[in-house]
Order: structure tokens, then sequence, then C-alpha cells
């Protein structure tokens, strides 16, 4: 009893959002603490989901012809200051390097903390006609900002991994396109693959990227009433080209500066991941994105050993011959309970269960970690139950998360009502004049929540902002994030 108690969550998902979500990532060996501050090591458990985020964003950009590149990590200071807005929206959090061993550098050198600057600068030298257009790059990379918040694991650290995809176009209307392309296969990616609903709408003015001429944003809700930015994607304009002098020279002998897009995608969604799926056991990892998506636990006793661990493997064999991603967990030295509650702990979606009596019987028991639902199956049907099971698994995840979505989502029409729905941990739709002074006002007596997006999705918005009474423009959501 001793490793079971040491092995599992020793708080509810309800009672404690916040040391549930510590534990989770210690005890499911997703992550280990470095010395330093701020940062985390991503291990195998946690790292294989990143893989195979990234694999599944990297078919999709790439069947779209946009092309993968590296570019450094160091970005000079004037380089980075070029573009005003975009070096003030990040100066606070930018990490400087100002010496080489004993030797101060004669100009300090930025670590990325996005990469428009030191693309850009290659970008004026690449383009010189509308031939070279569009320009569709993208790079995985880390980026680093010094946040001197609280640090929690994945959703807010000094370094963290993402995707960033850059593109230069000839047209503003091309550009536009991009921007809601690459939105939406967000929207796909973040649905299909890691089975959470988003709302898909603009940023405002106050809350766009540094730079931009505006920004578009899915957001996701979380269990603990927080809202979280899942990823982005930016109309840049001509800002950056005007400052980098990225021109082309057009069909009609003009020449021209080019219309740019940013959109990035990062490893916060593995927290997203944990916090929307898991529950009092541990880790639920969605089938699609799951490193190991079958644990084959053979009950094993002295007398029977030899069959049962064959027939494992030749289970095993079967479901890898359908690209399934199968252990069989054929340790002596733990008990099957034991290593049920490691794997209920780590998100295994699957877990088959074989024992002498089903040998006997030419069954097998699957036990999905979504429902903990026990399904006794006929050897032969093995294949089929499987393919139908973690589907439906997917499926169950992405509708219950669902439902917690549009539950959370709260129409209101006053600010009394607005700040009672942040109070209660829902996501307030309201009616909203836009205004930047209106904005802070509600992050000020709204327990910090800051306007989420204005939503694709709009019905008519015919009536007074829910702070000044003024005229609306949209409707808007606003919550509190990380």
């Amino acid at each position: 009893m001793e490793q079971k108690e040491e092995l599992g969550l020793t708080v509810k998902k309800s009672e404690d959002f916040n040391e549930w979500y510590n534990q989770v990532v210690l005890k499911a060996d997703l992550i280990d603490y470095s010395s330093v501050s701020g940062c985390i090591v991503f291990k195998p458990n946690s790292y294989a989901i990143w893989e195979r985020i990234q694999k599944a964003f990297d078919d999709k950009i790439k069947r779209s012809g946009h092309k993968n590149c590296y570019f450094p990590m160091f970005i000079p200071e004037s380089l980075l200051k070029k573009e005003a807005e975009h070096i003030e929206g990040f100066s606070p959090e930018v990490a400087w390097v100002t010496k080489a061993g004993n030797t101060e550098l004669s100009e300090k050198l930025a670590i990325r903390p996005t990469s428009e600057t030191v693309m850009y600068e290659s970008y004026a030298k690449w383009i010189r006609s509308w031939r070279d257009l569009p320009l569709l790059l993208n790079q995985w990379n880390s980026v680093v900002r010094w946040e001197f918040k609280h640090a929690k694991p994945f959703l807010r650290t000094r370094e963290f991994l993402w995707q960033e995809g850059h593109t230069a176009h000839a047209t503003k209307e091309d550009a536009e396109k991009e921007v809601m392309q690459q939105l939406f296969e967000y929207v796909d990616l973040i649905e299909s693959h890691m089975a959470i609903p988003v709302v898909a709408g603009k940023k405002t003015d106050k809350e766009k990227f540094a730079g931009a001429d505006y920004t578009t944003t899915v957001e996701a809700f979380m269990p603990d009433g927080k809202a979280l930015q899942m990823g982005t994607s930016h109309l840049l304009g001509q800002n950056f080209a005007k400052v980098f002098g990225i021109k082309f020279l057009d069909k009609d002998e003009k020449e021209k500066f080019v219309w740019q897009t940013s959109w990035g995608l990062s490893t916060r969604t593995i927290g997203a991941i944990i916090m929307a799926h898991g529950d009092d056991k541990g880790l639920v990892i969605p089938p699609r994105l799951a490193p190991t998506q079958i644990v084959i636990v053979p009950i094993i006793f002295k007398e029977n050993k030899e069959a049962i661990i064959a027939k494992s493997k030749e289970i095993a064999k079967k479901l890898r011959a359908k690209n399934y991603s199968v252990e069989i967990d054929d340790r002596e030295s733990y008990t099957p309970g034991w290593k049920f509650n490691e794997w209920e702990l780590k998100g295994i979606p699957l877990r088959i269960e074989i024992g002498p009596k089903d040998i006997e019987a030419d069954q097998l028991v699957l036990v999905r970690r979504d429902t903990n639902e026990k399904i006794t199956i006929k050897a032969k049907d093995l294949e089929k139950k499987t393919e139908q099971t973690l589907e439906d698994i997917q499926n169950n995840l992405f509708k219950k998360a669902k439902e917690y979505l549009t539950k959370s989502i709260v129409e209101v029409h006053n600010f009394n009502d607005l700040l009672e729905a942040i109070k209660s941990k829902k996501m307030p739709k309201a009616l909203f004049c836009g205004q930047i002074s209106c904005e802070d006002a509600i992050k000020g007596k709204a327990e910090g929540a800051t306007c989420r997006c204005i939503p694709f999705e709009q019905k008519l918005a015919k009536g007074k902002c829910v702070q000044c009474g003024s005229e609306a423009k949209y409707w808007a959501v606003f919550g509190k994030g990380y």
C-alpha cells in the first residue's frame, strides 16, 4: 500500500486545482524542475506529446506549401529595436547576452523572444520580384521571455518551445487569407487532435501582437475558470516591410512593399491537454496524441507465465501492424494493480488485460482511460474493437470538453453580471464598445479579467457597452487568463 500512496495523487482536481496540476506534471513523469529559475526539463513523456503535435501540424503546413527553416537565436540590439512598437511590447521580457568569456560585446545580443526582426533582415535580401512571392517559411524552435510571474510548467516558463510561421505576400488580400488559413489550421489541430474546443476570434487593439495590424486567436477555457490562448495568427501588414525594406518589383513594374503574417503555437498546449482532460487518477491523453496508445498488462501466475506473455506479444504484434503504439508491461516486481494505477496516472488511453481465464475463453478485457469502463471482447474482434474504442475515447473527450465550454460561456447584459460571471469561474460574453479605456476599467474592476477575443461568430450587437454605456460595436468574450 505504501507504493500506491506514493504513486497516486493526493488531492482532487475539484478541490485544489493548482496542487493537482503540479502533482500530475511530476507524478506522470512529464517534467523535472531545472536549477534555472522559471525553466523546466521536458521529460520523454511530455516531449513525445510535443513531437506528435509537431508532426500533425508540420504535415498540415507542408501540404499548403510552407517550408521549415532555422534562424539564429541571437538578435543584435540594433535589429530588435528597428520596429519601435514591437520592441516596446517585448522589452520587459528580453534576456540579453553582454559578454563572450571575459570580453564585453560591442553590441548586446537579445536571446530570441520571437523571430520577426532576425528573419526579416534576410527577407529584405531574398525578395526582389513578384516571382519570389509568396515566401512561406516556418521554424520550430525555442524562445526566451524572461517572465517575472510565478512559473507554471508548460503554461508560463521563461523558455518554451513553439513553431513560428512567417510569410510574405504580394497583396493584403493574400496575406489576410494566410492569417485565416493558419488560424483555422490551429482550430482543426486543437479540436481534432487535442480534443479541446476553442473560440476563434480577433484580439482587441490593446491585446494584439506588438507591431501587428491585428491579431486573431483561438481561446480555450480551462476547468479552473481561466481562459487559455492556444494559438495566434497575426496580420503584420507592411509595418515590418517598411522598416526592413522588404520590397519587390511587381508585374506592373512598380516597386511595392510586401504584406506579412506571423503565427505561432507553443508547448502551452500540453498544459491545456493536462488541465482539460485530466482527472483524480492523473493524466488523460487523447488517443491521437498519445505516445503510447495501448498498454497490455498480462496477469501472470507462475504456471502460465509463458503462455500469457506469448499471447501478449501476439496481440501487440497485431496492433502494431495497424500502426498503434503499444507497450507490454511484463515487469515481475509489480502487481497488476500497481501497474493499472501507474498507467492510469500516465494517461494511456486504452489498457488491455489478459489472464489465464481470458486465454481459456479466447477473450480480452479492454479498459478505457476516459470512463474506466471495462469491455470484454472476443480475441478475434481485437483490431475492430480497438479502433472503435480509441475513436470513441477521442470523441468522448471532445464532447465532454465542448459541453463544459458551452456551459461556461454566459451572456451578460450589465457590469454586475459580468463581475458575477468572472467570480463564478465563467466566461462572460458581453456587448462592448472596443475602447481601450473601457478594457482597462473592466480589468481593474473584474479581478484582472481581459477581453479574450471578439468572436468571429457574432449575432447583431444592438445595445450598450457593458462597461461605459456607449453604443456597442460587437459582442466580446472576457475572462481571467494565465
